[in-house]
């Protein structure tokens, strides 16, 4: 039987800002148990459910020297759907109300949880053939393993996966202070190892020493070969050609399933579609308030979409963002509020893509708003 480990940052049900949580948290299972043993390995953060910190249970704990620190790892598990998962518990890192922020603070952060993602191995003893990693976050997870894990008896062998959800992503920071926080000596930090354009690049450093890249379907491999998709690694991924393969994500057809989701106001099926389908469009333009406009003005919603972009040059759904936007610069500039009750009154229910909306609206982060801001 061989063994598969997943290292991530997030999976669902636990913890979710994207769609790599889905993956992390779907694919596993979706492998024949008769022919594989795949578990997961993520942080346990604060910001968790309580529901499923509740359900968590202690394994053992120890102390992991890394860079000038010596850190505690705590060892939590789980199963769930038939997986299961190991949780890596230190609550310096992993408390906060949301698993990603300040940048050097993240680096350091994962930084850690991908040593401490290896070093519980011999701890759990499950030794995988094949470690697959997530994005920058578990870019250290190959580094780490050739570094100096490989020397033992039990690494020798273990071969991993780096998979690119996105390359935009890349944790970078100046190399002093990476080479600080992750213990790794000087010999890594050079153009065809961990250095990009004169700082350290943790993504870069798992593309380099990966034994294999994925991303998330073939037109994606292709393109960030190129120097406009490529993000400055192009150069790095064209070298790696015949190492990179695009792969297809999949969903979860028992959550994304239109006969029992409860996350649209009309479950349908194949045979019932063409009546019940539309209920959930009209419903959303309900919960917009475009029926009530349309009505007023006595046209329909399609005339009116098309009448509003032509005037506005914007459709109606992003003249909406706006108004989110223009209520969160307020309150930030006005009040003392945190970042996650700025984003539950202005509509958005995860501040990690409230911060990516905002961004992408202004040019700044929330943070970064506020302090130009003078609050």
């Amino acid at each position: 039987m061989k063994k598969i480990l997943f290292v991530a940052s997030e999976a669902v049900p636990f913890i979710k800002t994207g769609g790599l949580a889905d993956v992390v948290g779907a694919l596993p299972k979706c492998f024949d148990k008769n022919l594989f043993d795949v578990r997961v390995i993520i942080p346990k953060y604060m910001c968790m459910k309580e529901e499923f910190k509740n359900q968590l249970q202690y394994v053992t704990h120890f102390y992991m020297d890394i860079g000038y620190r010596r850190e505690y790892v705590g060892i939590m598990q789980m199963e769930y759907d038939g997986i299961k998962f190991y949780f890596i518990d230190n609550e310096y890192y992993f408390a906060g109300y949301q698993p990603y922020g300040d940048i050097r603070f993240d680096i350091e952060k994962f930084a850690f949880f991908s040593k401490a993602a290896l070093s519980i191995l011999p701890v759990i003893d499950f030794r995988p053939d094949v470690i697959h990693c997530h994005d920058w976050q578990t870019g250290l997870v190959p580094v780490y393993l050739k570094d100096r894990f490989q020397e033992g008896a039990f690494y020798q062998g273990i071969k991993t996966i780096m998979t690119i959800h996105n390359l935009k992503f890349q944790g970078t920071w100046d190399i002093k202070t990476i080479r600080e926080l992750t213990g790794l000596p000087a010999y890594y930090f050079t153009p065809d190892k961990l250095e990009a354009f004169k700082d350290g690049n943790l993504l870069k450093g798992g593309l380099v020493y990966a034994d294999a890249i994925t991303t998330v379907s073939n037109t994606y491999a292709e393109e960030i070969k190129t120097e406009f998709y490529g993000e400055k690694l192009d150069g790095l991924l064209r070298a790696r050609a015949h190492d990179l393969r695009g792969i297809v994500n999949g969903i979860d057809y028992d959550e994304y399933n239109h006969e029992t989701d409860r996350m649209i106001a009309k479950n349908y099926n194949a045979k019932t579609f063409r009546k019940e389908k539309i209920k959930n469009k009209t419903a959303l333009q309900s919960e917009l308030g475009l029926n009530q406009i349309c009505e007023y003005l006595n046209i329909s919603t399609s005339r009116f979409s098309s009448i509003f972009k032509e005037s506005t040059g914007m459709t109606f759904l992003e003249a909406l963002s706006n108004i989110r936007m223009e209520k969160a610069r307020q309150l930030l500039c006005q009040t003392t509020l945190k970042n996650y009750e700025i984003a539950e009154k202005v509509g958005f229910s995860d501040p990690h893509y409230f911060s990516i909306a905002f961004k992408k609206a202004t040019g700044m982060t929330p943070k970064e708003y506020a302090r130009e801001n003078g609050r």
